[in-house]
């Protein structure tokens, strides 16, 4: 894939759960070195599509490509069919995932939940892997809390691991599930920092947040979503500053609100 084509491309994304419709024909592009964001109520599909791209969840309809591969699926006389779960794993490996709960090994170290997939998956050698992973938690701040078993640590070092044990991987590309959703409200923005450093080293990034002012000041895009479908999207002063959608609004001024109380 040449560099100039973007590194993610979703095409008309469709899934439901049942009979109740999540994604509705979802279209995004996201360029090398690009944050988006996604923003949206709960229930917009949001975290849904983050967990297609990483093939957490299937999709009905669409096609999506990272890197100019086709995720999940081979196309074969113009049809669609379903890759085998070592292949599909062998995608994964490309792609970065920071969940809501921090979903460490919990009878595992810092360090050795960090060097566990460059061990098991990339075949590292333990001490390779120990070398990347101390440079890791000193890149995430936390270089002295290597031996701490999950239960040691704050929500938002826990977090802050989490981050560290997918950039471990190598990925080419980063997904944020809410990755502060789930913390006490002084401990948000040290996570936010670790996210504000690698946006600005250049990693490529699709954040779903409710974090309004990050992605303000972080974001390349701002997708809003509702009702399964994007609503609008644009530049952090387009949709944040000066959105065109009523529903874009709504939403805006009811996080304010939040906020503020």
């Amino acid at each position: 894939m040449s560099p100039e084509q973007p590194l993610v491309r979703a095409l008309n994304v469709h899934k439901a759960f049942g009979h109740v419709e999540v994604l509705k024909g979802i279209d995004l592009q996201v360029e090398r070195g690009q944050v988006v964001c996604l923003l949206g109520p709960s229930g917009s599909g949001k975290t849904t599509f983050l967990r297609c791209i990483n093939q957490l969840e299937t999709f009905d309809g669409g096609r999506i490509w990272v890197d100019g591969k086709l995720i999940g699926y081979e196309e074969r006389g113009g049809r669609l069919h379903r890759l085998t779960d070592k292949r599909i794993a062998a995608q994964r490996r490309d792609i970065g995932m920071v969940f809501q709960r921090f979903n460490l090994f919990p009878h595992m170290t810092a360090l050795e939940n960090v060097t566990e997939g460059p061990c098991q998956v990339r075949g590292v050698s333990k001490r390779e892997a120990k070398l990347e992973a101390l440079a890791l938690l000193e890149r995430v701040g936390l270089s002295d809390r290597a031996g701490n078993y999950p239960s040691q640590l704050s929500g938002g070092q826990q977090q802050r691991v989490a981050i560290a044990r997918a950039l471990a991987m190598k990925p080419k590309l980063m997904l944020f599930d809410e990755p502060t959703s789930a913390l006490d409200p002084e401990l948000v923005g040290e996570v936010l920092e670790v996210m504000k450093e690698l946006a600005a080293e250049g990693t490529t990034m699709i954040v779903v947040t409710h974090e309004v002012a990050f992605a303000r000041d972080v974001a390349d895009e701002v997708v809003f979503m509702d009702g399964g479908v994007v609503v609008e999207r644009g530049t952090p002063a387009e949709v944040l500053g000066a959105p065109k959608e009523d529903r874009t609004r709504t939403f805006l001024t009811r996080m304010r609100s939040e906020h503020h109380a």
